[in-house]
């Protein structure tokens, strides 16, 4: 049976916080290759970081969360146009696609390593097991996805007090689910998977924005959907502000203070990605509700420069990679460097040494050049894809 080729219509701001964020996303992946400390330091340890690279990195945190509750919302979309069977069909076979997408081409874009030792289990990885988890709660009303969503949210952090007793053990399923050690699980000898992306919080993340996506539907007016969001965006940054205050629970990292204010602030902003924790999603999804409200009537320049790149989700994600990496390896023999440096024991990436790189205002511009060398082919794809009708457009 072939795979089922659903309308590809378009909702615009959505489009245009999906390639902002893809943006972004990209000044992260462009440092992780190209800055000087990217191995060597942490950008948000607040006693060695300054604020240009703690802004650079922080920044990129609203990539990933708003990534996958986009992807949520979009499958929302899908209702009245398809029935809960086909689009349950869909996201299982879209599911598992996605999975084999990340341990196969996004794993050998971020590597170079023809051998495939190491499988990098990332977004991609993410949003394929919520995706598998959604084919079955699609069946459920909206409310109660969106309420599954909000107990995923709020609750699983209760699982850090267990994590955090002496002598606890994560087993794999533990791993896989919640608890980021990145342990290397070998499948056979010398090859094996690392998870940077435990899946739980995000199937969580996925339901909210499936949830929240009744707002995109023809019988939703604008206002009360611009209201809703900008309502709910605003709980949810007060949340992270008071509950980050309090400092008891929502995230397993509790601030502390530094002897200057900077450090402070920058301890208190620094919250769990892996996997993201309540503090990290609300000060991440916060912020992305109000822009997608902002959103609703933007039809400026950038705005339609974001909305090309938002079009094209998977396409950017992938060829990014690729492009960067290319890039690299080809500075990388610019600078002199042979192939007995090819593999550095101390970073997962082919050509990349860890004594390579360029200061932080050398990794903006290549960040910039290389989002502008990637508008015309993103452009390109997402006409074909909005004028054409081939089943596997939907899976690319």
């Amino acid at each position: 049976m072939q795979p089922i080729a659903f309308s590809r219509e378009r909702v615009y701001s959505i489009d245009v916080l999906r390639g902002l964020i893809m943006i972004l996303m990209a000044l992260d992946h462009v440092r992780d290759f190209f800055h000087t400390a990217a191995f060597t330091s942490d950008p948000l340890d607040p006693q060695t970081t300054y604020p240009a690279l703690y802004m650079t990195r922080w920044i990129t945190h609203f990539c990933a969360p708003i990534f996958v509750f986009l992807s949520g919302m979009s499958v929302q979309l899908m209702n009245g146009r398809k029935t809960k069977a086909e689009i349950s069909r869909f996201l299982l076979s879209r599911g598992l696609w996605l999975i084999l997408i990340e341990v196969t081409v996004v794993s050998f874009g971020l590597t170079f390593n023809p051998l495939m030792n190491t499988i990098f289990l990332q977004v991609i990885w993410a949003i394929g097991v919520s995706f598998l988890f959604l084919a079955l709660f699609v069946f459920l009303p909206w409310q109660a996805v969106l309420g599954l969503g909000l107990l995923v949210t709020f609750g699983h952090n209760i699982l850090n007090f267990w994590e955090s007793q002496p002598g606890f053990k994560a087993g794999p399923l533990w791993e896989f689910a919640h608890l980021q050690q990145f342990t290397f699980f070998e499948i056979f000898p010398g090859h094996g998977v690392i998870v940077f992306y435990p899946f739980l919080p995000w199937v969580g993340i996925m339901m909210l924005g499936y949830g929240l996506g009744r707002l995109f539907q023809p019988d939703v007016t604008v206002a009360t959907r611009k209201q809703v969001l900008i309502t709910a965006g605003l709980a949810m940054i007060g949340s992270f502000f008071v509950l980050r205050a309090v400092n008891v629970y929502g995230d397993p990292r509790p601030w502390q203070p530094f002897p200057t204010l900077q450090q402070t602030i920058f301890s208190f902003m620094n919250v769990a990605k892996y996997p993201p924790s309540l503090m990290y999603t609300c000060a991440t999804l916060g912020p992305g509700l109000l822009a997608l409200a902002a959103f609703e009537h933007a039809r400026g320049r950038f705005a339609q420069i974001c909305k090309v790149y938002g079009s094209v989700p998977f396409f950017y994600y992938i060829i990014h990679f690729y492009a960067i990496h290319l890039l690299c390896m080809i500075l990388f023999f610019i600078h002199g460097y042979g192939v007995n440096d090819i593999v550095d024991p101390q970073v997962p990436f082919l050509f990349r040494p860890v004594d390579f790189g360029y200061p932080l205002w050398v990794v903006y511009i290549i960040w910039i050049a290389l989002v502008a060398a990637l508008y015309k082919p993103c452009k390109w794809y997402s006409e074909y894809k909005r004028t054409h009708r081939q089943w596997w457009l939907s899976y690319l």
